[in-house]
């Protein structure tokens, strides 16, 4: 399984780390929050440093009850992070974290950002997939129902899993009927779903290899963490390390990550275990 990221192949057959840099002010973990340009060059560094294949860059809170943003806000964040971003790391593999489509091709063509990853595949902003086929980038399709500020609403589902599969599976079908050939699938932990919602999810994370597609997950410091271990945000890595070992086991193919130190290891890890003796 490969991604054609800027004429270049990425091949999925170890997994990939994605680590994570907020442009913003209310993030719900503080030290993701990089807000002028110095402290936005030392984290992208560092990551590169540590060994993540992709920074993934956000301008919008998209935590459970965030502040609405203003899409000029959003635009004005992005273009200085990555000025500062680009200028310590030009050799970084970047996406962007929008739902809105003319961010994302703001970013994709102004800056050369190399994914595009949405929280509502397309449901917050119905020219996103013509505007990613257009661009001709990879895509991250997330499951979530409703906006940052309503999604708690919907975690209310008949069958969880069929309906989290018919949302993809109608939208990877749209994609793909324009033209676009790199999807990847996240399920979504954390959006739109309670704590007991995202531990079926997570056992049942091997059914979306039906997709033939990579599959992304992210659970880094999440309250599906802090809620079954009792902890802080602060003190959630060790429970992300656990979960993202769990997923690697059940075919995640990337980990969206805080800690890329971490995540790095864990994925050597794995990858050793699996070579055998």
């Amino acid at each position: 399984m490969t991604a054609n990221i800027k004429g270049e192949l990425m091949d999925f057959s170890s997994p990939k780390v994605m680590g994570i840099i907020n442009f913003t002010p209310d993030s719900f973990y503080r030290a993701s929050r990089k807000r002028d340009a110095e402290e936005i060059a030392v984290a992208a560094r560092r990551m590169i440093e540590e060994g993540v294949d992709i920074i993934d860059v956000g301008a919008y809170s998209s935590r459970p009850f965030a502040d609405y943003v203003e899409q000029e806000e959003e635009l004005r964040r992005l273009e200085f992070g990555l000025e500062a971003l680009f200028a310590a790391v030009p050799e970084a593999v970047v996406s962007v974290d929008t739902f809105r489509s003319d961010v994302a091709r703001y970013a994709v063509e102004r800056f050369g950002v190399a994914i595009v990853n949405d929280i509502s595949a397309g449901g917050l902003d119905s020219r996103m997939f013509e505007t990613v086929a257009r661009l001709g980038v990879p895509y991250v399709a997330m499951h979530s129902l409703g906006s940052p500020q309503t999604m708690m609403q919907y975690t209310c589902y008949g069958d969880m899993m069929r309906e989290i599969f018919l949302y993809f599976s109608e939208r990877i079908n749209r994609l793909r009927l324009l033209g676009v050939s790199d999807i990847w699938v996240d399920p979504g932990f954390g959006f739109s779903k309670t704590t007991a919602q995202n531990y079926e999810l997570l056992r049942r994370l091997e059914d979306f290899g039906i997709f033939e597609l990579p599959v992304l997950v992210g659970f880094s410091r999440k309250t599906m963490i802090r809620e079954v271990l009792g902890t802080g945000t602060e003190d959630s890595l060790n429970g992300t390390t656990a979960l993202n070992m769990l997923a690697l086991t059940k075919g995640a193919h990337i980990l969206r990550v805080h800690d890329v130190k971490a995540a790095v290891e864990t994925v050597r890890l794995f990858d050793r275990q699996r070579q055998g003796m």
